[in-house]
């Protein structure tokens, strides 16, 4: 029996400066409203992995603890719904995903926690209708 890691450690952040330009230059998106996902798929020699970055939009959430509350709730939700992702994620392919928060007001955790799974779900169906 195996356990489900529900961990989000550094190797998993989207931090690289290159991968983000690509990622939002050649990314496809998909909503969930008020979550955008921008993402990319790309061949690797090693284990499959996912690669995932947040964030909020300053021109709605002036003040930094606005924006990093909405961040933390976005790195959470995802972390506690990873796992559905990576089933559906190709062998011997790196994704890339950035999770923007795309509403005007402060989300609550609830919404945050209901429209993450829904979205994830959307992206890993994305990989199953492709040969």
């Amino acid at each position: 029996m195996t356990t489900k890691k529900f961990t989000y450690s550094k190797s998993e952040k989207l931090k690289s400066r290159k991968l983000l330009n690509q990622v939002f230059a050649e990314g496809k998106s998909l909503n969930a409203f008020p979550l955008k996902i921008t993402y990319t798929c790309k061949d690797i020699e090693t284990l499959s992995s996912a690669k995932v970055g947040v964030g909020a939009s300053s021109r709605y959430f002036k003040k930094a603890v606005d924006r990093n509350r909405i961040k933390r709730l976005l790195r959470e939700a995802y972390r506690l719904h990873k796992n559905k992702l990576l089933e559906f994620l190709p062998e011997k392919k790196q994704l890339s995903v950035f999770i923007l928060f795309i509403g005007k007001d402060i989300a609550e955790t609830a919404l945050i926690a209901e429209k993450m799974p829904t979205i994830l779900q959307k992206l890993g169906n994305s990989f199953q209708n492709k040969p």
